[in-house]
């Protein structure tokens, strides 16, 4: 269930197509967040302009379009080029976390998600409001 936002509950869009991931994420992140999920980079994509969350977490590898797409489409788009986006990546090549700041991302996790890692990337891009 996807809790609706308040003022003081930051809204995260979860642009990710593996459900074990999502579930990971958002049991990670707990009840702080309001959580929306796309399973696709169009899916993402549509979500961010339509909702404007404070934070994307995105997959790099995603069906339809790629999370560099996203992340390049989100960038030219002056609307939306201020929202913080976090790559999520298995792909932690050496290379890889520059490639994807070059790209526009603020910041990167790679898979497998370690919990304090994504809460300490979440945490210095969104605030929780008490």
């Amino acid at each position: 269930p996807i809790k609706p936002r308040t003022k003081s509950m930051p809204k995260i869009l979860i642009v990710e197509d593996n459900e074990d991931n999502i579930v990971t994420v958002q049991a990670i992140l707990g009840d702080q967040y309001s959580f929306s999920i796309a399973k696709d980079g169009e899916t993402g994509l549509r979500k961010v302009i339509e909702e404007q969350p404070d934070l994307v977490l995105l997959d790099v590898s995603l069906p339809k379009k790629d999370g560099y797409q996203v992340i390049k489409e989100i960038r030219s788009d002056e609307r939306l080029n201020t929202i913080y986006v976090v790559a999520l990546t298995a792909k932690a090549m050496i290379g890889d976390r520059e490639a994807l700041i070059k790209a526009g991302c603020n910041d990167y996790v790679s898979k497998p998600i370690e919990a304090e890692v994504l809460r300490s990337v979440v945490e210095k891009f969104v605030k929780v409001k008490a």
